[in-house]
């Protein structure tokens, strides 16, 4: 499809700087055969007894870093945002700026306000934005050393760097499982009152792992769906949760993922028409005609024009709906993107 289709324009001033005082305060657009504004904690109303909820309990890292780069050419400051980790090493693949000015071999120092919380990583190879570094830390010690090093990985489109309330705002009450370098924002909305009054309606709650990847906030530069490549992402469905989500669909019972990054890992983990216990990467890339075989409601932010986030939703609810749902959001003053308001969606028959 021509990704020009899922181009929209957004006043500026609708985007999210700051979350709300209360996570369950935001505003809520429910997208059915018409459109309702609600807020958050109306969910347990809107959701029936007997829905599965699906939620990812990934935890962001502090994955940005700010060092200089040493090399037989001089020094110069370079600013690094860990995107993937390589497996079973101590290395990580980074988006960097300015990426022109790396070369292998180069040597880069991260230096905070203690001495003792230092790192160095030498640059093993470049392609194009992204580059492969190795840190002179273990895999098991990278974590305590970004705690005290890094800022947290706001999106781009905020204009600022992550600072010390965003390590609580920019991370799910669930999160557990540390690897990701972007928040499933989705999430953000929940509290552990509404968990409860979610609990208390019947609906059973499940978690799975997908660490989300800085690949998420990258533009479609292509003309064309066909031409875009998706960088992959870890994930994992237990055994556990495999088995109460199957059971939910032999039973007629919804499935409600909260958030696109749910809903990409349970489509990726379908074989047959049975979800399965899971762990891998997946790259998938939902566009217009993909036929869903797991999700039937979808709680999302609002994201980005032209972005891979919004050709899936506009799979799920329909392209039409989407835009119109996106402009009835901006004349009502909906608040945009990581930060915003979200929307429940009913998938599109």
């Amino acid at each position: 499809m021509r990704v020009k289709l899922f181009d929209f324009e957004l006043p500026p001033e609708l985007i999210a700087k700051r979350p709300l005082g209360r996570r369950d305060a935001a505003r809520l657009l429910h997208v059915g055969k018409d459109f309702a504004d609600r807020v958050v904690t109306d969910l347990p109303a809107l959701l029936r007894p007997g829905d599965v909820l699906v939620l990812n309990d990934t935890k962001v890292i502090p994955a940005r870093l700010r060092g200089i780069r040493q090399a037989d050419r001089g020094t110069s400051r370079i600013e690094v945002t860990l995107h993937k980790a390589v497996p079973e090493s101590a290395a990580w693949d980074v988006f960097a700026r300015p990426a022109k000015r790396l070369r292998p071999g180069d040597i880069i120092n991260f230096q905070g306000s203690d001495p003792d919380s230092k790192l160095r990583a030498e640059v093993l190879e470049r392609r194009g934005g992204e580059v492969r570094l190795r840190f002179d830390r273990s895999a098991a010690e990278l974590p305590r050393f970004l705690e005290n090093l890094g800022e947290m990985p706001l999106p781009p489109y905020l204009g600022r760097p992550g600072d010390a309330q965003d390590r609580d705002d920019y991370q799910t009450v669930y999160a557990s499982n540390p690897g990701a370098v972007a928040a499933p924002t989705a999430g953000l909305h929940f509290t552990p009152e509404l968990l409860a009054a979610l609990a208390a309606k019947g609906i059973e709650q499940q978690l799975l792992t997908l660490h989300v990847g800085g690949g998420t906030f990258l533009p479609v530069t292509s003309d064309d769906t066909d031409d875009h490549v998706m960088h992959s992402e870890w994930g994992e469905i237990g055994s556990e949760a495999a088995a109460v989500i199957a059971a939910a669909r032999a039973e007629g019972r919804r499935i409600v993922a909260v958030g696109t990054t749910v809903l990409r890992l349970l489509e990726s983990a379908v074989a047959g028409d049975s979800v399965q216990p899971w762990a891998g990467e997946t790259d998938i890339f939902i566009v217009p005609g993909y036929r869903f075989r797991v999700v039937d409601v979808l709680l999302s932010n609002f994201h980005l024009p032209r972005s891979t986030l919004f050709m899936l939703v506009s799979a799920f609810a329909g392209r039409q709906r989407m835009l119109a749902a996106y402009a009835h959001a901006m004349a009502e003053r909906y608040r945009f993107y990581s930060y915003g308001d979200c929307c429940l969606l009913e998938r599109a028959s």
